[in-house]
C-alpha cells in the first residue's frame, strides 16, 4: 500500500478550517474541475479542509406532526395536458371508481347487519338470561355493565332498548332501573367502529389516526358515564325530567317509524339470514317456552287465528260459567278460545331448511361478515386513496376541517354536530356512521377535532331514530319505550354539555391522541385495549356486583382512587414536577415491566417470532418485510456519505485508506477531520 504524503509542520487550522471559509471556497471552485483539483493536491502535498455538500444528519430537523393531515398530491398527468381521448377516458374512470366506491359502502353496511345478526345467534340467548335477574339489575353499576355486555353480544343498542322496553312494560324492571342499562347501550354500541379501525392497521400513521377517531366515541361515552351515572342514582334528574315530559302530552300509538336504510339493505341481508328477535325479549321476560326455540325465523309469511272450541277440562277444574260447562259420562266439556298459527310461507334465506344450531349458523356469519368488512374496508381505503388527490381532495378537507373566522369560530363544530346527526339519522345507525367516518380520518379526510363532533352529533341522531322507533310502539309499551328513548337523548345532551362547548374539557380528544400514539408504536396493545374495555372489564365488575355491594365497594373503590392518583401524578408530572416528592417526579422506582410497554412488547414478538417458525407463510413475510427494512437502512446509510478531497485523491491513486485512528465523527462539529 503507498505511504500518506508527508505533511511538513502541520497545523491544526490546515485540518480544521472555519464552514465560513468553506463556503468561500466553495463558491471560488465551483467551476474548476475536480480531477484538476486532485492533482494539485498531490503537487502540493498538503491536506486541504474537508467539505460537503449535503446537509449533515445531526442538524436539527423540525419534527413533523403525526397527527397534521397529509398532503393528498395527484401524481397523474394533469387535465390541461391530456387529450380528448384522455379526458373522456379520465372522466369514465372516475364515473366507475364512484360506482364501485358506493358498492363497497352497500356491500360494508351489510356485512355490519349480518354482523349484528352473527352476534345475536351467538350470544343472544345469553343475553336474554342476563336479564333474567331482577336483584342484580337494581344494582346500577350492574346494570351498567350488563347494558355493556348485551350491547356487545348483539352488536345494536336498539335490540338491547327493545328487551328494555319488554322488560319495563312487562313490570320486570323499572325505570330507574333502565336508565343504567342504556348508559351502558350507549358504550357498547361504540365497539364497532373499534374493531373497523383495526383493518388500518397496515400503515402506521392511518393506524393512529383511526384508531383515534374511533376510540374518541368510547372515551366521551365513559366519561359521560363517569360524571352522570353518580348524578342519576343520588338525584334522578333523568327519571324526573323525562317523567314530566311523558306525562304532558297525551300519546297515541302512531305509524311505524321510517326505515330508510333498512329498506336498500333488507332485500340483501333477508336473502342470507332472518331472526325471529320476539325469542329474546321471551327469554328475558322470562317465558320457559322461549329457551328451546330457535332464533332463526323459518316461516316468513303467518296467520294467526282465534276459534271458540269444545274442550275437555279436570273434574276438579271450576267453569266460569255453568251455562258453557256440561258433562258427559266421565268427562267434563267447555268451550275455550283456542289460538292458532297457520305457516303459510317460508323464508327464502340460506338457512330456512338447515339443521345446524343457533350457535354453528352464528360463528359461520360471524366468520363471512368479518371476511367482508374487512374487505370491503381495504378497498374503500385503498379506493379513497386514489380517488382523494390534489384539488378534490383539498376543496374537501377545507370544507370539513375550516373553521368560520373570527368571532364565529365556535359555529363550525355546532355545525359538524348537526351533520353527523342528521347522516346519522338517515342511515339509521350509529354505528354505520362512525364506522364509515373512520377510514376517512385514518387517511387523512377528516381531523380529529372535526371527528368529535360529528361522533356527537351521531350520539344525538340515533337517540332521535329512537325516539320516532318509541312514538310507533304499540299503546301497552307507548310511554315506556318514549320515556326510555328520551333518558337516552338527553343523557347524551348532558355528556356534550360537559366535554364540549369549552374547549378545555374536551378531554376526548387529548385521550384519544394518546391512546392513538401506543397503538401506533405497539400494534397489539389495540387488542389489549378492545378485551379490557369491552368485555374483562365488565365482566370483572358483572361478577363483583353479583356478589353483592359490599364485595362490589371494597374492591372497586380502591381500584378507583388508586387509578384516579397515578392519572394526578401523570399529569403533574408533564405540567409541575417540581410540585411532587421527589420520589414521585418520575416512575423509575417501579420495576420498568409496571411503567413501560416495552418489555411487553419484546415478550409478544418474541412470542409471534416463535409461533411464525412454525408457519410458512408468515416466516416469508417476514423476510420480506426484514428485505424492505434493510434496503430502505442501505439508502440511509448512503445518504449520510460525505465528500472528502482527500479521500477522493487516494482512491484516484489506487484506493489508499485513512489509518485506522483517523475517523469521521458524524455527530460532532459540521466540519470534519482525519
Amino acid at each position: 500500500m503507498a505511504p500518506w504524503p508527508e505533511v511538513d509542520k502541520p497545523e491544526t487550522n490546515n485540518y480544521i478550517g472555519d464552514s465560513s471559509k468553506q463556503n468561500q471556497n466553495m463558491a471560488g471552485k465551483e467551476g474548476e474541475n475536480h480531477k484538476g483539483n486532485v492533482a494539485s493536491l498531490g503537487n502540493k502535498g498538503e491536506i486541504q479542509p474537508a467539505f460537503s455538500t449535503i446537509a449533515l444528519i445531526d442538524e436539527t430537523r423540525p419534527e413533523e406532526d403525526p397527527w397534521a393531515l397529509p398532503e393528498l398530491q395527484d401524481t397523474g398527468v394533469k387535465w390541461s395536458e391530456l387529450d380528448t381521448k384522455g379526458k373522456i377516458i379520465r372522466v369514465l374512470y372516475g364515473i366507475g371508481k364512484f360506482i364501485l366506491l358506493l358498492g363497497l359502502l352497500y356491500m360494508f353496511v351489510c356485512s355490519l347487519d349480518v354482523l349484528s345478526s352473527a352476534f345475536q345467534l351467538v350470544g343472544g340467548k345469553a343475553a336474554g338470561d342476563i336479564f333474567k335477574d331482577d336483584s342484580v339489575l337494581s344494582n346500577p353499576v350492574a346494570g351498567l355493565v350488563i347494558g355493556v355486555l348485551v350491547t356487545v353480544m348483539v352488536q345494536s343498542s336498539s335490540t338491547s332498548s327493545s328487551i328494555i322496553v319488554s322488560m319495563v312494560s312487562s313490570t320486570l324492571l323499572t325505570v330507574q332501573s333502565a336508565i343504567p342499562i342504556i348508559m351502558g347501550a350507549n358504550i357498547g354500541t361504540s365497539v364497532t367502529n373499534t374493531i373497523v379501525a383495526l383493518m388500518q392497521a397496515g400503515d402506521r400513521n392511518e393506524f393512529r389516526r383511526a384508531f383515534a377517531g374511533a376510540t374518541i366515541h368510547d372515551f366521551f361515552n365513559w366519561l359521560a358515564v363517569f360524571a352522570l351515572l353518580p348524578i342519576e342514582v343520588i338525584s334522578g334528574y333523568l327519571y324526573h325530567l323525562t317523567n314530566v315530559i311523558v306525562e304532558s302530552f297525551h300519546l297515541e300509538s302512531g305509524e311505524d317509524a321510517p326505515e330508510l336504510l333498512k329498506v336498500i339493505t333488507d332485500p340483501f341481508t333477508k336473502l342470507i339470514i332472518e331472526l325471529d328477535k320476539s325469542v329474546i325479549n321471551a327469554i328475558a321476560t322470562n317465558d320457559e317456552s322461549a329457551k328451546n326455540k330457535s332464533l332463526v325465523k323459518v316461516w316468513c309469511v303467518t296467520e294467526t287465528n282465534v276459534t271458540l272450541q269444545n274442550v275437555t277440562i279436570s273434574p276438579s277444574e271450576n267453569c266460569t260459567s255453568p251455562e258453557f260447562c256440561w258433562t258427559d259420562g266421565n268427562v267434563t266439556w267447555t268451550l275455550k278460545n283456542i289460538t292458532e298459527t297457520d305457516y303459510i310461507r317460508k323464508c327464502q334465506h340460506l338457512f330456512a331448511n338447515s339443521d345446524l344450531p343457533d350457535l354453528a349458523i352464528g360463528l359461520i356469519l360471524l366468520a363471512l361478515s368479518l371476511l367482508v368488512l374487512c374487505s370491503c374496508l381495504v378497498m374503500i381505503v385503498k379506493l379513497l386513496n386514489s380517488v382523494l388527490k390534489g384539488q378534490v381532495a383539498s376543496v374537501i378537507k377545507k370544507t370539513i376541517n375550516t373553521d368560520f373566522p373570527f368571532p364565529f369560530t365556535w359555529l363550525a363544530g355546532y355545525l359538524a354536530m348537526l351533520a353527523g346527526a342528521g347522516m346519522t339519522f338517515v342511515v339509521q345507525s350509529s354505528s354505520v356512521f362512525t364506522s364509515a367516518i373512520t377510514p376517512l380520518v385514518g387517511i387523512g379526510v377528516i381531523s380529529i377535532e372535526r371527528s368529535y363532533p360529528l361522533t356527537l352529533g351521531a350520539n344525538i341522531g340515533t337517540t332521535t331514530t329512537a325516539i320516532l322507533a318509541a312514538l310507533a310502539s304499540p299503546g301497552s309499551t307507548l310511554k315506556y319505550s318514549l320515556q326510555i328513548a328520551l333518558c337516552h337523548f338527553f343523557f347524551n345532551i348532558s355528556g356534550i354539555i360537559l366535554f364540549y362547548p369549552i374547549p378545555f374539557t374536551r378531554l376526548p380528544i387529548r385521550m384519544c391522541k394518546t391512546l392513538g400514539n401506543i397503538t401506533a408504536q405497539y400494534r397489539w396493545f389495540a387488542i389489549f385495549y378492545l378485551l379490557v374495555c369491552f368485555f374483562l372489564l365488565p365482566l370483572f365488575v358483572f361478577g363483583l356486583s353479583l356478589a353483592g355491594w359490599p364485595v362490589l365497594l371494597g374492591v372497586c373503590l380502591p381500584l378507583l382512587a388508586l387509578f384516579i392518583a397515578v392519572i394526578v401524578i401523570n399529569v403533574m408530572q408533564k405540567k409541575r414536577p417540581h410540585s411532587l416528592p421527589e420520589k414521585l417526579q418520575n416512575w423509575d422506582f417501579l420495576p420498568i415491566w409496571m411503567h413501560s410497554l416495552e418489555p411487553w412488547d419484546n415478550i409478544i414478538m418474541s412470542s409471534l417470532a416463535f409461533c411464525g417458525k412454525h408457519c410458512c407463510g408468515f416466516c416469508k413475510c417476514c423476510k420480506v418485510n426484514a428485505e424492505q427494512e434493510g434496503a430502505k437502512d442501505n439508502q440511509l446509510k448512503t445518504m449520510e456519505v460525505y465528500e472528502n478531497t482527500v479521500t477522493m485523491a487516494d482512491e484516484e491513486r489506487g484506493g489508499r485508506r485513512a489509518p485506522a485512528g483517523a475517523s469521521i465523527d458524524k455527530t460532532g462539529t459540521n466540519n470534519t477531520a482525519l
